[in-house]
């Protein structure tokens, strides 16, 4: 176990305000990107059904691509926020740089491999589908993967600004893509008419604009962790390869997740109309009234790499109870708001009775379960992946969500007859055993064996 400094002070490291101004911008970030996302698809429907079934084909990849360079600049955030705690800013300077270098290699190379095979891919994954949807497919992603090495570049530099506390630039920049991106919608869709491939350029130059926005602010030397010159960047392989090993089992973590959402919503289609249009609804809702406390556990990486850095377990270990006190009340309250809405929302999007119905049925369930199990099955792992702690969390993650989610809402829905219910059924006795195993971790305390650096 790393040994406690002998001259820590009786201050803690993290004020209330320092955590108020770390947390708000990044639950502000969450929430907007969730609002955004959700506005963008509603736009998207409107060119016809063919558009909408090919940005939903494409997306299920991008969706997989993009985790991926989360889990990259996870690990990027991680060393930084080690370095940072640790005073050595010119080793933070440093992982900062390869970070940058490697998620560049890494998304220039998967850019050019989707935009080379893009048919023989979408043609392998989603087998015989209608001409019209396999061509607006293709064009939406050509230009969308175009965008992977922007993304993967802004993911970096927020990342890299988040370890050193700087939450609201990251937050100000993503805001004002979003609605760059919705307003190219509305112009690019709605006024030149040009369904799939305006939604895709749209996406594109707010992707643009991001990276390019963060890349330039990254460079103020009044930054702690800056850098200046980035066509000076060279590789150094035991950094990256230290960012590679906090970063990929993560990465199998958010792609095993991505992959147990398509098995559960292969399991849904086979229920109806009803049934599909209320789960899709639900997963809408469900995903709302939880990316607050996302962001509470994004910022809590900082903040626990920083105390290990400076040698302080147990302000990191302080800092893991407080931050899942804040985060319970911050579902509690998410959850309430959503399920206060959920009545007027099945109006507004025209829903059938029976698809309302059923989704106001399981929102019901969701705002009495969630509150009591979501957050020691979340926010505790945050933490311990920020000590280096990221096997565990890939292995437990991968197989509670196959054992319990995946296996249990299959034969629910398939073999009981339970209906859409059986999918939180599932997700419900994933997230117990989820938080059952995390706190009994966290509390034997063997997550503060691992080493970060």
């Amino acid at each position: 176990m790393r040994k406690k400094s002998k001259d820590v002070p009786l201050t803690h490291m993290f004020s209330n305000i320092d955590l108020r101004k770390l947390l708000v911008p990044l639950i502000i970030e969450q929430v907007l990107n969730s609002l955004m996302g959700t506005a963008d698809t509603m736009m998207v429907s409107n060119v016809g059904s063919a558009a909408i079934s090919a940005v939903s084909l494409v997306d299920s990849i991008n969706v997989l691509v993009m985790q991926a360079f989360v889990a990259l600049s996870a690990g990027g955030t991680i060393v930084c926020s080690y370095y940072v705690g640790h005073k050595n800013m010119e080793k933070a300077r440093d992982g900062a740089q390869q970070l940058l270098f490697v998620v560049t290699l890494i998304s220039v190379v998967l850019a050019a491999a989707c935009i080379v095979f893009r048919y023989p891919l979408l043609s392998f994954i989603f087998g015989d589908v209608e001409a019209a949807v396999m061509d607006a497919s293709q064009v939406y992603f050509f230009i969308t993967a175009l965008s992977f090495p922007f993304i993967a570049l802004y993911d970096a530099g927020a990342s890299i600004f988040r370890a050193q506390g700087n939450t609201r630039g990251p937050m100000t920049v993503s805001v004002i893509s979003n609605v760059m991106n919705i307003a190219g919608n509305a112009l690019l869709i709605w006024g030149f008419h040009m369904g799939v491939a305006g939604a895709a350029i749209s996406t594109l130059v707010s992707r643009i604009f991001c990276a390019v926005i963060v890349l330039w602010q990254l460079r103020n030397k009044k930054n702690p962790v800056h850098v200046r010159n980035y066509l000076k960047i060279r590789p150094d392989g035991a950094v990256i390869r230290r960012i590679l090993a906090l970063g990929i089992p993560s990465g199998i973590e958010n792609g095993m997740f991505q992959f147990g959402k398509l098995a559960i919503q292969s399991t849904v289609s086979t229920m109806g109309t009803a049934a599909i249009a209320a789960q899709a609804m639900t997963n809408i809702l469900e995903n709302l009234n939880g990316v607050a406390g996302i962001g509470i556990g994004i910022g809590l990486m900082t903040i626990v790499g920083q105390c290990l850095g400076a040698g302080r377990e147990d302000e990191a270990i302080y800092y893991i109870k407080k931050l899942m006190v804040i985060g319970e009340a911050v579902i509690i309250a998410s959850c309430l708001l959503v399920y206060a809405l959920v009545r007027p929302i099945t109006i507004l999007g025209g829903m059938e009775a029976e698809s309302a119905q059923m989704c106001i049925y399981m929102m019901t369930w969701i705002t009495i379960v969630k509150p009591i199990i979501w957050t020691p099955s979340f926010i505790p792992a945050y933490g311990m992946r920020a000590a280096g702690d990221v096997k565990f969390s890939m292995v437990l993650s991968c197989v509670s969500m196959w054992a319990f989610r995946v296996t249990l809402c299959t034969f629910l829905c398939r073999y009981m007859g339970v209906g859409p219910m059986g999918v939180w059924i599932g997700m419900f006795t994933d997230w117990a055993v989820r938080g059952i195993v995390y706190m009994w971790r966290f509390h034997r305390r063997k997550w503060l064996l691992k080493k970060v650096v």
